[in-house]
């Protein structure tokens, strides 16, 4: 066996060994050896200037082989290491294409001939302007202050409103929203103002001032409010007002909101910082301006972790009230204090008095409060005094049974007569500071069979009526309430973030 076979032999040997005999398996080498044999042959049958060229050609392909058999992964990284440059420069090449300076530009002319000076002067005096304006009504205003703050300059307009009736009294009231239309003249086209003749009003007045060829008239009707439910929130910092008026919502609607939790939270005391409440609630429009606040429909307090929940719920023919939404009256007998968002400045029990520096019993609590502040009595009852008590200035007592009764002292106004009955929140007086005080404030007494009770203890042990849960269609009102007070909590988040 020669030297290239030899190689060969070697070479199959420890890379492919199963190419070797084996029992009951033809030998493969055999086949090969005589490939060989038969290559060897021919090669030493060539003359020697030929015969070593080739023998190291072949020994050199045969190293190579054995490489690339013992090597196969690095080798194929390599091949295609190499084909992905060639496809990259072949991409690069591919990409080239002319210059776009070097493209023939095409210019494509069109005249535009302008309207004349003249047809463009006489559409624009087709083209009629109107302006709309809105003010809001001083108490000082007269007919050309008005007009003169809608940049409006109307003589004509003027005389007409000096002179007409209901003019005059529709712009008496400060306060009210005006909206006017004028031309490009200046002039006054309409004029409308709408209000309230009571607080509690379901209907609104109206107030138009018109323009025509004839010259302006006026007319004054009367419609219905349109009540539209509102959703809102917000989380307490300092009070609960200051959170209600940073959040938008109006007085009217916090104050119902203190009323309707007044059993479970002390708002004076107790409530906390961090507290979150969701409000649902009607408000009043005339022609879409908002006019007024309607009745809470639904409302949830969290305060230090508890959740209170209260939904208005009103049977036909018969009073509404507010409850829980598992169907629990939420009206105490008595309210919880005859002063909204007030600051309770002086407890029950002994204390320094203020005036003469000794110490004395206070038989009630003092609520801070400015001076005209409405004070509430805090039941139903009967106006058993209505007037001047020495140090406590002007006085009002309210009786409420045969045992119980209730002191307001330090009025600035008595709003009450004797013998009056009277209803729970409706106003017996204004926070003053009339008889021996040192500022504005309510002095609320509470008496049981002529002895002092603490209010604040006395106060919210009362409850209210029997559960409703089994009336007629109010589980449906309480779902209703809950999907409400979900989208008023996502209100809430919202003013928040």
């Amino acid at each position: 066996m020669g030297t290239l076979e030899w190689s060969l032999t070697r070479w199959l040997y420890f890379k492919s060994p199963h190419l070797f005999p084996r029992a009951g398996r033809p030998s493969f080498l055999g086949t090969c050896v005589n490939t060989c044999l038969s290559m060897e042959e021919f090669v030493y049958s060539l003359p020697m200037k030929i015969r070593v060229p080739v023998l190291n050609v072949l020994r050199v392909l045969g190293e190579i082989e054995i490489f690339l058999l013992s090597y196969p992964r690095q080798c194929m990284a390599a091949v295609g290491m190499v084909l992905l440059g060639g496809g990259g420069g072949a991409f690069a090449v591919a990409n080239l294409g002319p210059d776009a300076a070097l493209l023939p530009v095409q210019v494509l002319t069109t005249p535009v001939e302008p309207l004349s000076l003249q047809e463009q002067a006489t559409s624009l005096d087709l083209h009629k302007l109107q302006l709309f304006r809105s003010e809001v009504t001083r108490s000082s205003d007269t007919p050309e202050s008005l007009l003169r703050r809608l940049s409006i300059v109307d003589p004509e307009a003027v005389s007409f409103m000096r002179k007409n009736g209901l003019v005059k009294d529709g712009l008496a009231r400060a306060g009210r929203n005006i909206s006017a239309q004028a031309n490009e003249r200046q002039q006054l086209l309409s004029l409308t103002t709408r209000w309230l003749r009571n607080e509690n009003d379901s209907v609104f007045q109206r107030l138009t001032i018109q323009r025509s060829a004839q010259g302006f008239t006026a007319k004054q009707e009367t419609a219905p409010l349109v009540a539209n439910i509102q959703y809102s929130g917000a989380v307490v910092d300092t009070s609960l007002f200051a959170a209600a008026d940073e959040a938008r919502i109006p007085d009217s609607v916090t104050s119902q909101l203190s009323d309707i939790f007044s059993a479970q939270i002390d708002f004076h005391r107790s409530l906390r910082k961090g507290s979150r409440f969701s409000v649902v609630y009607e408000a009043l429009e005339a022609d879409g301006e908002p006019l007024r606040t309607g009745k809470v429909l639904s409302a949830e307090m969290v305060n230090g972790g508890k959740s209170y929940q209260a939904m208005w719920f009103e049977e036909p023919g018969q009073k509404g009230d507010y409850y829980s939404l598992d169907g629990k009256s939420l009206k105490n007998t008595f309210l919880a204090a005859p002063v909204r968002f007030s600051r309770l400045s002086s407890g029950f029990g002994m204390r320094l008095h203020p005036l003469f520096q000794t110490q004395r019993a206070h038989l009630g609590v003092d609520y801070a409060a400015p001076t005209g502040t409405p004070a509430m009595s805090v039941a139903d009852g009967v106006v058993e005094f209505a007037g001047a008590q020495s140090g406590y200035g002007n006085v009002v007592i309210v009786k409420h049974n045969a045992s119980q009764s209730t002191f307001y002292a330090h009025l600035s106004h008595i709003n009450v007569s004797k013998g009056k009955s009277i209803k729970q929140g409706e106003v017996v007086g204004q926070v003053g500071s009339t008889g021996w005080a040192t500022g504005p404030h309510l002095h609320f007494e509470f008496r049981v069979n002529g002895q002092h009770v603490d209010p604040l203890t006395l106060a919210r042990q009362n409850n209210g009526p029997a559960s409703v849960a089994t009336r007629p269609g109010f589980n449906k009102m309480a779902a209703l309430a809950r999907t409400q007070l979900a989208s008023a909590g996502q209100m809430r988040e919202s003013n928040v973030q």
